[in-house]
């Protein structure tokens, strides 16, 4: 019998092995463990069942993570954490292009596991708090925190979590150099490591999610060697 107070999460790996350990251990530290061996069932999973997170392989024999993303689309609000080979950075930038919020290169330490998922879960349990949705706006850019949504101009624009999280970040501060060190920690939850690309791609995302004006004000320019700003002449 599982309770159904705990963090419920839907893991997805073809290696039964592994996801037999990571059941135990993530039982151990309090979540309720789904797993599935390949993408068409976590499909009819999530169809038929709520998750607090998604942890996804990328390499799975049948229906392989990258379709998984696809068929979810950008709308998906359940965070999606992908598993992937290590050094394998094409995999990581698709993945992150497709919609997953944060990755994680296999082999990998269990605990670094939980404390990714926590990062997550507290970020998506902040945002939930509070009946009145907070508006954030800058020009033709409106978020509301409570709804999760997007409007440009009024047309409703998709995002992932992750690359909400980084636009209220830009938003927030418009006008302002953010590191990427800092945004990888306040919208990812995570230190920056080298070679790590995630807020690059999210940034990508969104200027083309976006589709602002080039030139014009608002828009999210890279500042070499200090990170990315939101312009905005009235901030």
């Amino acid at each position: 019998m599982t309770d159904s107070s705990l963090p419920r999460i839907l893991l997805v790996d073809d290696d039964r092995e592994l996801c037999q350990m990571l059941t135990e251990y993530l039982n151990a530290e309090h979540f309720d463990v789904k797993s599935v061996h390949d993408g068409g069932d976590a499909l009819d999973e999530l169809r038929t069942n709520e998750f607090e997170i998604l942890i996804l392989d990328v390499m799975l024999p049948v229906v392989g993570g990258f379709d998984v993303l696809r068929k979810l689309g950008a709308a998906h609000t359940t965070p999606i954490l992908m598993l992937t080979a290590r050094g394998d950075d094409v995999d990581r930038i698709v993945g992150l292009e497709l919609g997953a919020d944060d990755y994680l290169s296999k082999p990998f330490n269990p605990r670094e596991l939980v404390a990714r998922i926590r990062a997550i879960l507290r970020r998506a349990g902040n945002r939930s708090r509070g009946n009145v949705p907070d508006e954030v706006v800058v020009g033709p850019i409106t978020l509301h925190t409570g709804t999760h949504q997007v409007h440009v101009n009024g047309a409703v624009v998709p995002l992932t979590g992750a690359e909400l999280r980084v636009l209220e970040l830009l938003m927030r501060s418009a006008g302002q150099v953010i590191s990427r060190e800092a945004m990888t920690e306040q919208a990812l939850g995570r230190k920056l490591v080298a070679y790590d690309r995630s807020i690059d791609t999210h940034i990508s995302n969104l200027r083309r999610k976006l589709d602002l004006p080039a030139g014009e004000n608002p828009e999210i320019k890279n500042i070499r060697g200090s990170g990315y700003t939101l312009t905005w002449a009235h901030a």
